[in-house]
């Protein structure tokens, strides 16, 4: 009997993959696969030796030691064979210890080259959907065979596929596609399949793209930063004359959240607030599968927002940050663990929340849903279910949406409505909290007529905590939300949270460009720049042509939002002003 175990992200330390020297070009041999995977790896489980690297395609993909060692999913230690094995599980796997974050060009030296794709592909994309530059997601499809040969009676590999996209569906669909044949025909039939990948077009955001392999045409749709929530599935393209019909994915990386939540349904008020907040939690479930769907569906409870803490949908005692998690010399880091082994209940026991989750009910109806209790009462490997934390929410439980989903199973509504009302609910929840804030934060901006051709543009103001919780009492989350409580409490805990930290420096960020943007533009609107060089000496005129092409640079980088006229301007403008130079700073400043 096989046993599939899968595709899911889990994540640990390591530099996972150094790369033959040199980059590559975009026209290089595996460009292409670069821009959706990494590499494919086959993973051995053997009783005596643990987990063995067998594979890895393309060939010149290299794994150090501490990568291939105990943080490979599927691999860390053999499964549970007293329960049926789990199906697909992801992982998230640190890129280097030692690699900076961001710029993914300085971890060492992996294989991909795609800078300039990255930055074209994360300009377009949602940023909760953007590439990770410090981290690999690894999508897992395990199988397990008895085999009277073996010492334990059971043959067990893993497929992985490792990216750094956080696209759960694509890949869980194509893992069903590529591990029946792999574990058939092997090495031959993995090789087709990765020079299949090298022939698919880049993921651009906002783009239908039709992804052959195998005899199968996989369509989905790329998120666009530009879509409006509640996106349409992509329709097949009646234009294209396919053979075969293409298999149609309603989303690249949408779970089933009604699905997963089923369990947790009166509380996901609650663990919207612990997720906003990046409390530190632990999801102890009965397999890798439901383990990392969990923790994927709890993250996702942010969107739009972009979830900016650690997250490892399936940990193990064998990662490399085990103890740096399990020690009491210092408080739990902001993480969500996925976790199945039940000694985490007494090695994390001073974690402040702790969600049990038990098996699934294959039922039509609502299974039992987990009790609220005190992390006192979690004293025992064989603790009941139930969310065991101190916490008490902010906001009041919205009972019409638990009375709708009720109603829904009684009806039996299909999953896919019921999934779509939870995930509207969620959405609505999260952009009723961050609109107050972005129209602060919009008010920080100056004002465009403050902007001069000739002068350093003005500074965006500070964000000032008191001032923006003033303004929620005519601006606040209740013009847009029905749900009453302490939203003041929950937005002064969310100032002290990494989530509040990563959507100030990006939103500051993006009002930073904008600012060059508009002052790049304004220089080009000038019509009187010989009259300005007129009385300059020649330094000012030379710190003018060197910020110019500081600015160029960045909005040829899709860096800065321009218009191609306005980039064709400033360039006309720096010719005009080094034309004016001497000529021996014109050879400093165009050299041959």
């Amino acid at each position: 009997m096989d046993a599939l175990s899968g595709a899911g992200p889990r994540r640990a330390r390591g530099r996972l993959g150094a790369a033959s020297p040199g980059a590559r070009a975009a026209g290089a041999p595996w460009a292409r696969f670069s821009a959706w995977l990494e590499c494919v790896c086959v993973v051995t489980f053997d009783l005596e030796l643990g987990q063995a690297l067998e594979l890895v395609y393309p060939s010149d993909f290299r794994l150090t030691d501490k990568e291939v060692g105990p943080g490979l999913p599927g691999s860390s230690r053999g499964p549970d064979l007293s329960r049926p094995s789990p199906g697909f599980l992801c992982f998230r796997k640190a890129a280097s210890a030692t690699c900076p974050f961001p710029t993914r060009t300085q971890c060492g030296g992996q294989r991909s080259p795609w800078h300039a794709e990255d930055r074209r592909y994360d300009s377009g994309a949602p940023v909760s959907l953007q590439r990770e530059p410090a981290h690999y997601f690894g999508y897992v499809y395990f199988r397990q065979v008895k085999d009277s040969s073996v010492k334990r009676g059971y043959f067990q590999k893993s497929l992985v596929l490792v990216s750094r996209l956080p696209f759960v569906r694509l890949f869980q669909a194509l893992l069903s596609l590529i591990a029946p044949e792999y574990f058939d025909k092997l090495a031959p039939c993995l090789e087709a399949v990765c020079n299949e990948i090298d022939q698919w077009p880049a993921p651009v955001p906002g783009q239908t793209l039709n992804l052959p392999v195998m005899g199968v045409v996989l369509q989905v749709r790329v998120p666009s930063r530009m879509d409006k929530p509640e996106h349409s599935p992509p329709k097949q393209c009646s234009h294209e004359n396919l053979l075969p019909a293409p298999v149609v994915l309603t989303s690249v990386h949408e779970l089933d959240l009604f699905r997963c939540f089923q369990p947790v349904l009166t509380h996901v008020q609650t663990l919207w607030e612990l997720m906003l907040l990046g409390e530190p939690l632990v999801v102890l479930a009965p397999s890798p599968a439901m383990s990392s769907e969990m923790v994927l569906a709890l993250i996702s409870c942010l969107q739009p927002l972009k979830f900016c803490c650690d997250y490892r949908p399936y940990f193990t005692i064998h990662d490399s940050e085990f103890k740096e998690f399990t020690t009491r010399t210092q408080a739990p880091p902001n993480v969500v663990l996925g976790v199945t082994n039940p000694f985490f209940i007494k090695t994390l026991q001073h974690w402040p929340h702790i969600l049990r989750v038990g098996e699934p009910k294959m039922s039509g109806d609502l299974p039992k849903q987990v009790k609220l209790k005190k992390p006192s009462r979690l004293k025992t490997l064989d603790t009941k279910p139930g969310l065991y934390t101190a916490y008490s929410a902010h906001l009041h439980r919205d009972k019409a949406l638990l009375k709708r989903l009720l109603k829904g199973l009684q009806k039996k509504r299909p999953w896919d409505t019921q999934t779509a009302l939870l995930r509207r609910h969620l959405l609505e929840l999260t952009q009723s909290f961050i609109i107050p804030l972005e129209h602060y934060m919009a008010s920080l901006m100056p004002l465009q007529k403050s902007i001069t051709p000739w002068k350093t543009p003005p500074q965006i103001r500070p964000f000032r905590q008191d001032d923006f919780l003033r303004s929620l009492e005519h601006a606040g989350p209740q013009l847009t939300c029905i749900l009453k409580g302490d939203w003041l409490g929950l937005y002064r805990r969310f100032f002290k949270s990494p989530h509040f930290d990563g959507w100030y420096r990006q939103r500051y960020k993006e009002m930073a460009h904008k600012l060059e943007a508009l002052h790049l533009e304004a220089i080009c609107e000038a019509q009187n720049i010989e009259a300005w060089m007129k009385d300059k000496s020649e330094v000012e005129v030379v710190d003018l042509v060197l910020k110019l092409r500081e600015k160029l640079v960045q909005a040829q980088g899709h860096q800065l939002p321009v218009k191609e006229a306005t980039l064709r301007q400033a360039q006309l403008y720096i010719e005009t002003v080094i034309g004016s130079l001497p000529k021996d700073l014109q050879a400093v400043l165009c050299p041959p």
